[in-house]
């Protein structure tokens, strides 16, 4: 039967081409939309009242998060070649599995940041260095898991720069009141997410050495998980009374922490698969937030 899933059209790739669109884990979309809401936020928060947010931005965005987390993902790849061969989960990754050499990776990168660097020249001057400026976070957090038990913040740090970045793209600048707020609800989702995330692997990564918010809050995750829940919603409430919000948008805040709360109630921390279902339905979260912004703004 025919399938239009990621997993299917990258099977379905010639040969050749598929371990380069495995290493940007163009089979594995989740990342990338997780990537992309926080985007589809801000441009939807700064469209005028009653205009639904520029099609043309968020396509453009599209694009971008599909490149960038590709890149995310090859820089990824490279840092931890050594230890994906270690991991179960990892090691049939391309560079783990030696489908790829690290100079092709490289070549890869490259243009993969071209192509990113091509859509950010389309967006203003300010949008232009304040993108520029996050390509630091964006080399430098796969090096974050051998340093700090806290890599999930600096993930935050790089993957809500879209909720900056939409904003500017369509005023010309950040309004703080509103970015600040919606960047800092979207670093403590990540908290969630890429918390639960990590669960997955926290028994390989003792044994390999590297750090996590799995391994240092243990038998605590739900409760810290259900403090960073509840820093986003206080956070998107903020930002949604500093950009006059309505009805619609609080409604979707509401059923965002109801998502949330159910998420964390059901988990099971030693069940990976458990793990992986709910860092994916995360998906549903962001489109959820994004539909009470447009609705709100209507």
């Amino acid at each position: 039967p025919l399938s239009f899933s990621a997993a299917e059209l990258v099977r379905a790739a010639p040969g050749p081409l598929q371990p380069y669109l495995r290493l940007m884990r163009l089979h594995q979309p989740t990342g990338t939309w997780l990537l992309y809401l926080p985007c589809t936020w801000s441009i939807g928060l700064a469209a005028e009242p009653g205009c639904f947010p520029d099609w043309q931005m968020l396509s453009l965005f599209g694009v971008g998060a599909v490149l960038m987390r590709g890149a995310g993902c090859t820089i990824n790849d490279m840092w931890d070649r050594d230890y994906d061969k270690k991991v179960v989960r990892t090691a049939s990754r391309p560079l783990a599995a030696g489908d790829i050499s690290t100079f092709q990776s490289l070549v890869f990168l490259g243009g993969q940041l071209s192509l990113a660097l091509c859509v950010l020249l389309c967006l203003n001057y300010y949008s232009i260095v304040l993108g520029a400026a996050s390509l630091s976070l964006v080399v430098t957090y796969p090096l974050m898991k051998r340093i700090t038990y806290w890599p999930q913040l600096v993930l935050g740090l790089t993957f809500n720069w879209g909720a900056l970045l939409g904003w500017s793209a369509i005023k010309g600048s950040c309004e703080w009141s509103v970015c600040l707020p919606l960047y800092f609800a979207g670093v403590m989702w990540t908290l969630v997410y890429d918390t639960i995330y990590a669960h997955q692997d926290k028994k390989d990564d003792i044994i390999i050495g590297v750090k996590s918010t799995a391994l240092q809050f243990k038998e605590y995750t739900k409760q810290w998980l259900s403090g960073f829940s509840l820093a986003m919603l206080l956070s998107l409430c903020m930002a949604g009374m500093n950009c006059n919000q309505t009805f619609p948008y609080y409604s979707a805040v509401a059923a965002v922490g109801a998502h949330l709360a159910h998420q964390i109630y059901t988990l099971d921390i030693d069940k990976p698969e458990d793990c992986w279902k709910k860092f994916a339905s995360n998906r549903t979260v962001g489109v959820l937030l994004f539909t009470g912004i447009v609705l709100g703004n209507l």
